[in-house]
């Protein structure tokens, strides 16, 4: 994390050295190549139950869950992150594209050198030039990616040979390395230069991809499956599964029942209620694991019509008053029971950086109702609803069917703040039309849930003023603070852990209390799995972080045909 001070970066190797690097990297390829081949845990099919598809199937322009989840086996990144989630220099990191590295002595550029074996899946060879390009897109203003904000110190990549990209960086900071790897899945140049950046979202590219990942897509149906399966001959060996299916309904309820009736292996996230249900099912089981998940309630501080300060949340105290008339402790309680608690902040407990010791808007309905009178938000003509010149105190809360949660939480949010004399509008509507809407920012509030990375300095692209402006960024409230954004900015380039902590806790306290969110709820995760299944490597970052290695026994495997999804038997792509 950038609260930690910048290891020595990795020198040249030596003669003596480099023999041992080569050494290493052979009988990674000599496992690699072996890997599964006659073992009886390689074959079988796992059907994962959703409410919620993917939104597009390019990584640049990924913002749900769903497609990060199919998108991460498309496509491969130079190096994967440890299981620890380090995120300072590469300690941890494991080689995927890139089968080594090497660090300029200034730390002020890595050279990537590119497994020769990688290929797309349409059989051509990866190379430096497709690096060069995934840059570019990332960066690129016409495209508009998420993460673009966050690439910032990334100041140019460079060919050196095909096998040879160098990153070079505008200054040197504790995590060049994770910024230049975890943050962008390498992209087909040979595919995608010819398609203008504007175009990218929707080009066909999107809803049919070729990646170099250990799965390649088969099929998407919008609104009822995502099919990918393994590549047979993927350069670092084939993944265990022969194929994933992502079922996909958008009814929270029918989806879970899916994986009651037999019909899915897993359902991602359990409510309470259904914790009963499971232990009827001895075939089943229970499966906590941890996420960088937290879920709030952002206020569009712009009109969505303009560029002018939003009538009614564009003011601070407002929105201070209206957090403050919230019990979040009841809500969380009402929806999650013991499985979540009430978040702190743009942040999670899970995080390095994460103090909950900052001070937080606490529920007081009183005193929110006098600050409403102070600001001259009254009810004059006693219909329970506020006003101030004519205006009243009122706002529309968008809401994703997908989300059982937030649309519980919606109602409560709607309930609690009519008793301080607010009336809000609900608004239920389908994943994709709550993500043009969000996207658009054309909204007064809506109900988000943030899925992190592992590095704190994500807040920047969320809640930082480079995220609020133009395309980039997914700051779609619009918050703007420059003592937040110059806390982030020296928390993300001071090499102190003590000190880059201290930032990060004022630009915590900054935002809390400017409240351009309400702070909802950290979900306690837990998935419903069939007890035939092996997962291993769930990281906080990504549950199906190890899909590759997760493995169904010969003797368990269940036919799928009979759910209506094509069995037949599966080949190379190449």
């Amino acid at each position: 994390m950038r609260a930690s001070p910048l290891p020595r970066p990795v020198r040249r190797p030596s003669a003596a050295v480099a023999l041992l690097v080569l050494a290493a990297c052979g009988g990674d390829e000599a496992r690699d190549a072996t890997k599964g081949s006659a073992r009886g845990d390689v074959g079988g099919t796992v059907v994962i139950a959703t409410p919620a598809d993917a939104d597009i199937l390019l990584p640049p322009l990924v913002a749900g869950i769903q497609g990060k989840q199919v998108t991460d086996f498309l496509f491969d990144r130079l190096a994967e992150i440890g299981t620890d989630l380090n995120t300072v220099g590469d300690r941890g990191f494991e080689p995927r594209l890139a089968r080594r590295w090497e660090w300029s002595p200034d730390s002020l550029s890595i050279a990537f050198h590119l497994d020769p074996r990688a290929r797309w899946h349409d059989g051509n060879p990866v190379r430096a030039a497709d690096v060069r390009f995934t840059h570019a897109v990332f960066t690129d203003p016409a495209v508009g990616a998420p993460s673009a904000p966050v690439l910032a110190n990334i100041d140019s990549v460079t060919v050196r040979d095909s096998l040879t990209a160098v990153f070079w960086f505008k200054r040197r900071s504790a995590e060049q390395f994770f910024d230049a790897t975890y943050q962008m899945q390498i992209l087909p140049a040979h595919l995608l230069r010819d398609v203008k950046p504007a175009d990218l979202k929707t080009a066909d590219f999107g809803r049919a991809p070729v990646g170099s990942g250990p799965f390649r897509f088969v099929r998407w149906t919008p609104g009822a499956t995502l099919e990918v399966v393994a590549d047979t001959s993927y350069y670092r060996g084939r993944p265990k599964l022969d194929r994933v299916i992502w079922s996909v309904n958008p009814d929270f309820t029918t989806a879970s029942t899916k994986l009651f009736a037999g019909e899915a292996d897993i359902f991602e996230v359990l409510r309470p209620e259904q914790l009963a249900e499971l232990a009827k099912h001895p075939e089943l089981k229970a499966v906590d694991y941890p996420s960088l998940d937290y879920g709030f309630m952002t206020f569009n501080l712009r009109d969505g019509k303009s560029a002018r300060p939003h009538p009614v949340l564009g003011e601070r105290e407002v929105r201070r008053a209206l957090t403050r008339a919230l019990d979040r402790q009841a809500m969380v309680r009402n929806v999650f029971d013991t499985l979540g608690a009430v978040a702190i902040g743009p942040l999670t407990r899970a995080q390095a950086t994460a103090d909950t010791t900052i001070a937080q808007l606490t529920y007081d309905l009183e005193g929110a109702k006098r600050t409403l009178d102070s600001l001259g938000w009254r009810d004059a003509n006693g219909d329970g609803v506020r006003e101030k010149n004519g205006r009243p105190l009122a706002f529309t809360l968008l809401t994703p069917v997908s989300s059982r949660n937030r649309v519980r939480l919606s109602v409560l949010i709607q309930e609690q703040l009519r008793a301080a004399g607010v009336k809000v509008n609900v608004e239920q509507m389908d994943f994709a039309a709550f993500m043009e809407r969000m996207t658009a920012r054309r909204f007064d509030a809506v109900m988000g849930a943030w899925h992190l990375d592992p590095s704190p300095a994500g807040v920047r692209q969320s809640w930082g003023t480079a995220g609020a402006r133009g395309k980039d960024g997914s700051n779609y409230g619009s918050y703007e603070s420059a003592a937040f954004d110059a806390h982030v900015d020296s928390a993300m380039t001071e090499l102190d852990p003590a000190r880059s902590k201290a930032h990060f806790r004022r630009a915590y306290e900054t935002i809390v209390a400017d409240a351009p969110a309400v702070w909802l709820y950290e979900p306690r995760l837990m998935a419903g799995v069939h007890t035939r299944l092996s997962l291993p490597g769930r990281r906080a970052d990504a549950w199906w972080g190890g899909l590759a290695e997760w493995s169904v026994p010969a003797s368990q495997r269940i036919p799928r045909d009979r759910l209506g999804l094509d069995a037949r038997p599966l080949t190379s792509a190449r």
